[in-house]
């Protein structure tokens, strides 16, 4: 059985990328390892004071994004299709990598929205990073 990494980010796009993962396992024998990398800076908001930290802004919203986790694992279970996930906070590109090795991962599965080069100059694209600096190969799965 292989490991194929799906970065998610709870978009509307992640249905369409679900869909696409779950068909490549079929195909492959392969186990999705879900992986959502939350930002760094959750609980921190700029007010009167400054720059301030609330902690239970972050816990609720790593709860809220572990029940997503939860819930799409489960969508990909009764599709047949062995899956486990994981959460993490960082830098998304680098923690992703890191997962891939760590799982020894042979596909990483990305979507791509099929916009301009212009909006990759002003936004990045995690998809367009990965593809220049994985190991293993991204299959990029068209989201439109």
């Amino acid at each position: 059985m292989i490991n194929i990494i799906l970065p998610v980010d709870f978009s509307e796009a992640t249905d369409k990328l679900l869909d696409g993962a779950i068909k490549f396992a079929n195909q492959t024998n392969g186990k999705i390892c879900l992986i959502h990398v939350a930002p760094t800076d959750i609980g921190f908001a700029i007010g009167d004071m400054g720059f301030q930290y609330f902690p239970e802004i972050e816990q609720n919203e790593i709860k809220q994004e572990l029940v997503e986790l939860n819930t799409l694992e489960q969508r990909i279970i009764a599709q047949g299709v062995d899956c486990e996930h994981l959460l993490k906070q960082g830098i998304a590109g680098d923690v992703i990598l890191e997962y891939a090795k760590e799982k020894a991962a042979e596909y990483i599965v990305m979507g791509s929205h099929g916009r301009s080069n212009m909006y990759d100059v002003f936004v990045g694209s995690l998809t367009k990073e990965l593809t220049r600096k994985s190991h293993v190969p991204v299959l990029v799965i068209p989201i439109h």
